[in-house]
């Protein structure tokens, strides 16, 4: 089973690890609870009516952990590569992983120790996948965008980074679609 290590717990990469977790990969998320979802009041979110940044990210950190994902309250220091995977480095030690996702906002240091490009703006370089230029790595969220910085967009960002890594691991275009029957 592939590894998914995320690095951020606010609106990406949140909904990256969902849609890892929720089809079978094993998803890791480093949060330090430091997103600027706990400034933000939730009026222009589809179907959500109202909400508070604290709750929205307080229900999506139990969704993701209810499809089996870990959540470790640890800052990621450093991200090296190990053939053709990565480890992932806490003060706490590190874990191995196929597959990083950036979504740390502001914080851009772990892509340029990468080796990811940057655009002219300073926002880490990625396609329409969120994908960078290194194999395995993605970028989400705030950290790929300088503006237009919306929870739905973030959320976006995180879904298209899941869904390029699922496709990848299944040798094909992989879409997460569920039916009234699916959920029964």
């Amino acid at each position: 089973m592939a590894h998914v290590a995320i690095v951020g717990g606010g609106p990406a990469g949140l909904s990256t690890a969902l849609f890892a977790a929720k089809n079978g990969l094993e998803t890791t998320v480093f949060d330090t609870d430091e997103t600027a979802m706990h400034y933000a009041h939730l009026f222009n979110y589809p179907a959500v009516e109202s909400i508070g940044g604290d709750e929205f990210v307080e229900r999506a950190r139990a969704q993701i952990e209810e499809y089996g994902a870990e959540r470790r309250e640890e800052e990621v220091t450093a991200i090296e590569t190990n053939g053709s995977g990565f480890v992932v480095k806490t003060d706490d030690g590190g874990i191995a992983a196929d597959y990083v996702v950036l979504a740390s906002g502001q914080s851009r240091g772990l892509a340029d120790g990468l080796g990811c490009d940057r655009n002219d703006d300073g926002t880490v370089r990625v396609d329409v996948n969120m994908r960078t230029g290194v194999d395995g790595v993605y970028a989400a969220g705030w950290v790929a965008r300088k503006d237009k910085v919306q929870a739905a967009i973030s959320v976006g960002d995180g879904a298209a980074a899941a869904l390029d890594i699922l496709s990848a691991e299944k040798g094909k275009p992989f879409h997460d679609f569920d039916t009234p029957e699916s959920v029964e």
